[in-house]
Order: C-alpha cells, then structure tokens, then sequence
C-alpha cells in the first residue's frame, strides 16, 4: 500500500521526467439492455419512475488506463472477453500512445496481469536478453510470483505494481468506474453492444474535455480506507 500510495504523491515529478503512472483495470459485465418503455417523468411530489422490463443485448468489458497526474482515461479498450491476450494487447495500444516513455501500470493480482506473454512481450521492449525459462518448470517463466516479480522489477522501463489482495479501493481507477456507472451506464438504455461501445468511448471523451482532473488522494498506510475522494 505504502508503495502505490508514494507513486500517487510522485505522479506529476515522474509525468515531468517522461513516465506515465496509469492506473488500470477491467469493468467486466457491462450489459447494453434496452428498456422496453420509456421512464415516467418526475412531477409535484413525484420520483421518476422506471419500468422493470428490459431487453439484452449482450455484455462488454471496458479496460481503462486512468493517468494519475491528471485525471485523464487514455487508451481505453472494449471487447467481450478478458483474456490473457486481450490484456496484453489493451497493454501493448497503451504503451503505443508514446513508446519511447517509461511506463508504470498499477493493477491488481489478476492472472491475467502476471501472464507468460505479457513477460515476454516487456523483455523484449524493454532489450531484455538472456533465457526467460519455461511456464511451470523454470526461471522467470515458472510461476506467478516469480512473473510477478519480473513485471515489477524498478529496473524496466515497463513495469507493473500490484495493489495487495483486497484493496480494490486502492487502484484510482475504480474510482472512475463509479462516475461511469452514475453518470451513464445506471439509467441508460442501449439498443446494442455497437450502441453501448459508442455511448462509452463518447462519455470518455465528454469526460477528458469537461471533467477530468487529479484525484484529490487522502489515504496512506496511517489512515483508513476510502479515504481517497475525487
């Protein structure tokens, strides 16, 4: 926690010296449902009203890069499925907005986040050279701590820091994830998945242009959780 804390408070020094904190995440399970009627308006004394029938249409995952120094969601991707490989490549779209600059991902435990492909794919970014081992007997390669430990080494231009189990709290861009529920996803209806895609990436751009700012963060080690307030 100590960590992910000091790299917030670092967040606008390592923007100056070329690096970009992001904090990262997937919002699974967004479902375009289309209201079959239309909501009752409020009045004198009267809340709106929303009928309970609705049609699906199917779901999508949203992964989104919220940039801590300023607030802004850059590279987001949305896909139906959250993959080994749909990580890596909404990593890979990410680090290509400005590949020259160190990158720094706060993320949480997934194993999606600690994958064999997402090792290889940084050494080889990063001019790693030397033999990585094999998944499930050997070297980096064997397990889950120890990819972890090679995707967090300080030493790679490409590098991943894990929120510890628990804490979702901790990653800012849940925070974001909120603000999109209220501000769009909870009353909203959608006609399809294109329609939901559309709608998400436009409150996006909405949201850089007209809201974006840092997160005012409160919380360290000492305090308590859920102090972080936007």
């Amino acid at each position: 926690m100590a960590e992910v804390c000091d790299l917030y408070a670092q967040a606008g020094r390592l923007a100056e010296q070329g690096v970009h904190l992001v904090s990262t995440d997937e919002k699974t399970g967004m479902q375009a449902l289309e209201r079959l009627h239309p909501d009752l308006p409020p009045g004198p004394g009267r809340v709106q009203r929303r009928e309970y029938e609705y049609r699906r249409h199917g779901t999508l995952c949203l992964t989104a890069n919220l940039e801590v120094w300023c607030g802004w969601v850059i590279a987001p991707t949305l896909g139906p499925t959250r993959t080994e490989a749909d990580f890596l490549a909404h990593v890979q779209q990410t680090v290509a907005t400005d590949p020259s600059a160190g990158w720094v991902f706060v993320v949480d435990n997934l194993n999606t986040h600690q994958s064999e492909s997402l090792v290889v794919w940084v050494a080889q970014r990063c001019g790693l050279e030397g033999d990585l081992g094999v998944k499930g007997k050997r070297g980096v390669l064997k397990s889950q701590p120890s990819r972890a430990a090679f995707l967090s080494d300080k030493g790679h231009r490409i590098r991943f820091v894990y929120t510890p189990k628990h804490t979702s709290w901790l990653n800012q861009v849940e925070i974001w994830f909120s603000i999109l529920v209220r501000k769009l996803l909870r009353r909203a209806s959608f006609t399809s998945v294109e329609g939901l895609k559309a709608r998400v990436l436009a409150f996006i751009d909405y949201f850089n242009r007209t809201m974006a700012k840092p997160i005012r963060w409160l919380y360290s080690v000492e305090a308590q959780p859920g102090n972080g307030t936007g």
